[in-house]
């Protein structure tokens, strides 16, 4: 385990070096690294949620679930097979490797701020089977149109994020957010070690040399009071609140709490009270060795935020450049619930989205916390189902979603039919194409019991006949990466 932390450290200093990550201008040479490299063990922590079982529908027709907007699982995979490594098992959380990706979908109508769609096709690691997508787009607001941002950093500068792909690559990702700043937008840093502290007080954001000088400084040492942080990240925050604006703490840290209250319980008990302040939150992870991912992931799930995992630089560009609208959120509490035709559907499957499971009289709650949708976001899940028969057009399901705009406390109910003419996968669109062939990929992955005849040929076959919609070149991306992974 110690060399398989050592070669990542090794080669991601190499890489982050080569491409402008790290701020230092003492950074390591290549040519004496290995001296300089933390001697630490492996010891990442994810957890296992299992898998969503096939379910008669004739017991149980009605599924239940929160929107997940993550995509942090997938950035994770990549660094691992980057490495010509397979990701833990327990990382793969499929719902995020499919959300990582933009799919095209219709804009919302009518003063919603989503919209909802459907689609029907032939399961291609299981020909006996069929997929349903169901999509959620988030309204896309004009750059101009923006609410004024009210941010936090919250910054981890702890001794185990001494390094370039940790706090290294954060200074950069927090730098290149500042270059996108409006001039009536503002910024404060908070950062925390053995304790928490206050670097630079809210900032307009037409100081960008200030607040780029507040970033440069950041160095890292000692142990992590993460509670501590998260409490004062959120205090600055309220004190400078703007109503009916984008007020978010943004938490950037590999996880490795170990001051104060420090475990996962303890943390999501502190963020679930500080969610009812209007702040929202978005957790980024970065580094590995000690990446304490579920930990992360569930802040984020608790805390009315996102979850993503730094990598590399284009990652920074993704987040921080060409998906910022996300950060403005159009949709919160959103729920699923879908009610299949017990005539048509046998049984069906989840796939993915296992921890954001719902009971079925939560999707009328209002008081259940459930995700957030960003601006412009699109949302996708796959259902696996098992038909009692196959005529050329049907209705499967009723697809019900509810959500709060936000700045209400009242949900929206949105319906849409599941229905459609049935189409092999090859005739179908670039949509459900397109996520089929990530759900496949992330069931390899997870090295997935309901794999079937799921394969490295099937996933690149389907991903390269739906890669003409691609904004910012991912889709491609994702092929090229393919293409250099041994199955």
């Amino acid at each position: 385990m110690k060399t398989r932390y050592l070669t990542y450290t090794c080669l991601s200093i190499l890489f982050l070096t080569l491409t402008g990550c790290s701020e230092n201008n003492d950074s390591p040479s290549l040519a004496n690294f290995d001296s300089l490299t933390p001697e630490i063990p492996f010891n990442e922590n994810y957890k296992d949620h299992g898998e969503n079982p096939f379910i008669e529908t004739k017991n149980e027709p009605i599924s239940t679930f929160s929107v997940d907007a993550d995509g942090g699982s997938y950035a994770n995979m990549r660094r691992f097979l980057h490495l010509g490594q397979r990701p833990p098992e327990a990382s793969v959380r499929i719902e995020e490797y499919i959300n990582f990706f933009t799919f095209n979908y219709a804009e919302p109508k009518n003063g919603e701020n989503v919209a909802l769609n459907s689609e029907i096709a032939t399961c291609p690691w299981n020909t006996d089977h069929y997929l349903i997508r169901i999509g959620m787009k988030g309204k896309t607001i004009p750059e101009n149109e923006l609410p004024n941002s009210n941010y936090v950093f919250l910054i981890d500068v702890s001794g185990s994020m001494n390094s370039p792909d940790k706090l290294g690559v954060l200074k950069t990702g927090f730098k290149t957010l500042v270059d996108n700043l409006r001039d009536k937008d503002r910024i404060a840093i908070v950062t925390y070690a053995g304790q928490a502290g206050l670097l630079l007080p809210s900032t307009l954001g037409d100081e960008k040399d200030k607040i780029k000088d507040a970033i440069d400084k950041l160095g890292a040492g000692g142990s992590t009071a993460g509670a501590a942080g998260i409490k004062t990240a959120y205090e600055i925050a309220e004190k400078n609140f703007i109503p009916n604006g984008n007020n978010r703490v943004i938490l950037g840290s590999d996880g490795d709490f170990n001051v104060g209250p420090s475990s996962t319980e303890e943390l999501i008990n502190l963020i679930e009270e500080k969610r009812k302040s209007g702040v929202y939150l978005t957790v980024l992870g970065v580094g590995g060795g000690n990446l304490n991912d579920h930990g992360m992931e569930q802040i984020a799930n608790k805390g009315n935020g996102n979850y993503e995992y730094i990598d590399n630089a284009s990652q920074i560009q993704k987040v921080f450049t060409h998906e910022i609208s996300k950060l403005y959120t159009i949709a919160k509490d959103s729920k699923i619930q879908i009610t299949f035709n017990k005539d048509m559907v046998a049984s069906y499957r989840l796939i993915g989205y296992e921890n954001r499971k719902l009971n079925t009289e939560d999707f009328e709650d209002d008081t259940k916390d459930a995700g957030e949708i960003g601006a412009s976001q699109t949302i996708t899940a796959l259902y696996q189902v098992v038909l009692y028969d196959t005529p050329v057009a049907l209705e499967l399901a009723q697809f019900d979603f509810r959500y709060k705009k936000p700045q209400e406390n009242e949900s929206r109910l949105l319906k849409h039919t599941v229905d459609g003419t049935l189409k092999p996968i090859n005739e179908a669109s670039e949509n459900i194409k397109f996520s089929a062939a990530i759900a496949g990929f992330g069931l390899l992955m997870k090295n997935s019991e309901y794999k079937g005849n799921a394969s490295k040929q099937m996933v690149v076959e389907l991903a390269k006949s739906a890669s003409t919609f691609d904004p910012n070149g991912y889709r491609n991306e994702f092929i090229t990466l393919l293409d250099n992974w041994s199955e």
